[in-house]
């Protein structure tokens, strides 16, 4: 479980930064020339990008914690980021590049998975030091 995480948790910072990067230079040149829809879905990426990278991070928490604590409660902690970040961050970075704003309809569950995996790292967390 710990490589699993670890490797969750380098892919996605590696992606985070990439599409960072490309919201930074090249997304940002092209939807200036959209106006205000434009200013809107840049703000879009960048929430998608911040929570990635974010989340992440939180993996590699996970992943390191994972012989540590409560296997369960950190293998839910670890696919609740990874759900979230698939499912939060990809329907913004989908509706930045689309358009499609029914998209936003998935961002939501993504959320509820960002919020299971902290939740999971609560509640293990509140089980250390306790007997088996």
């Amino acid at each position: 479980m710990e490589r699993l995480f670890m490797t969750l948790a380098a892919l996605n910072g590696f992606l985070a930064v990439a599409f960072g990067a490309f919201g930074a230079h090249g997304l940002k040149d092209f939807l200036e020339g959209l106006g205000e829809d434009g200013a809107q879905r840049l703000e879009w990426w960048q929430t998608a990008a911040h929570y990635h990278l974010t989340h992440a991070l939180a993996l590699t928490a996970v992943a390191f914690l994972a012989n540590r604590m409560s296997p369960g409660l950190v293998r839910l902690s670890g696919w609740g980021f990874q759900l979230g970040i698939l499912l939060f961050c990809g329907s913004l970075y989908a509706m930045t590049l689309s358009g499609i704003r029914v998209l936003g309809a998935v961002t939501p569950i993504g959320g509820v998975g960002l919020l299971l995996g902290w939740l999971g790292l609560l509640l293990a967390a509140r089980k250390l030091g306790q007997p088996a």
